[in-house]
């Protein structure tokens, strides 16, 4: 299997190992980007597109020729970096949002979400951080993909480049969690960058050669380790 990528939210903490992960594997030949920053990865088959201006990025993606056949999306902020609410909104949703609906008009046959786990139940699907995901997942699965993918972490654990507010004791506190009474209690609660970011791509590769349980596969955080860790191979 050979095939092209595009990533969005390349520079992010998750989006940077799904990019990585692509450019390592020899079944993609060309991977696009399009951030407001270059990605730090470079590879002959990478073609980053810089545009600052977000309002820009669903055309950009529509002129990528030949259209990617899978599209990821990391795309995410917090309501600190972003200015409050209607600000996150403008980026956790309505861009998102717009990106997959350029995705489906371009004939994009797999598209791949990074979205959060927990956002539907009782009480956390009424808060906004949960309300922006659920209205992307919903949009996404509306827009009848071939193959839709939501991939649903914990706690994202990794080193930011820019610190998210209480991130450094998530981080602590989760894996001295794992350490203390074993990984299964770390797995339940968060998963490392880098294996959410290989789950999301063997998720594409599977469904690529056929083997997606279902046309709106979701990955919860026992899928993703398995996946992305356990059995995933180099």
């Amino acid at each position: 299997m050979t095939s092209t990528a595009a990533v969005i939210g390349s520079t992010g903490l998750t989006g940077s190992y799904i990019l990585s992960t692509l450019l390592s594997l020899d079944a993609f030949k060309a991977i696009h980007t399009i951030s407001r920053r270059a990605p730090n990865a470079e590879s002959p088959k990478l073609a980053a597109t810089i545009e600052a201006d977000t309002a820009k990025w669903a055309s950009s993606l529509s002129s990528i020729k030949p259209t990617p056949a899978t599209v990821f999306s990391a795309l995410g902020t917090t309501r600190a970096q972003a200015g409050g609410i209607a600000n996150q909104w403008k980026i956790d949703h309505d861009l998102n949002v717009e990106i997959a609906k350029a995705a489906r008009a371009a004939g994009v046959k797999t598209y791949v979400f990074i979205s959060s786990t927990g956002t539907r139940n009782l009480v956390s699907s009424q808060l906004p951080y949960s309300k922006m995901k659920i209205g992307v997942e919903d949009s996404i699965k509306e827009l009848a993909f071939e193959q839709a993918i939501i991939v649903r972490p914990g706690a994202i654990l990794g080193e930011r480049e820019v610190a998210h507010t209480g991130g450094a004791f998530i981080n602590t506190f989760i894996h001295g969690l794992g350490s203390t009474l074993g990984r299964g209690w770390q797995d339940k609660l968060g998963q490392d960058a880098d294996v959410i970011g290989r789950a999301a791509v063997r998720a594409a590769v599977l469904a690529a050669e056929g083997k997606a349980p279902s046309q709106y596969w979701v990955l919860e955080p026992a899928d993703i380790v398995k996946l992305g860790r356990d059995e995933w191979k180099a």
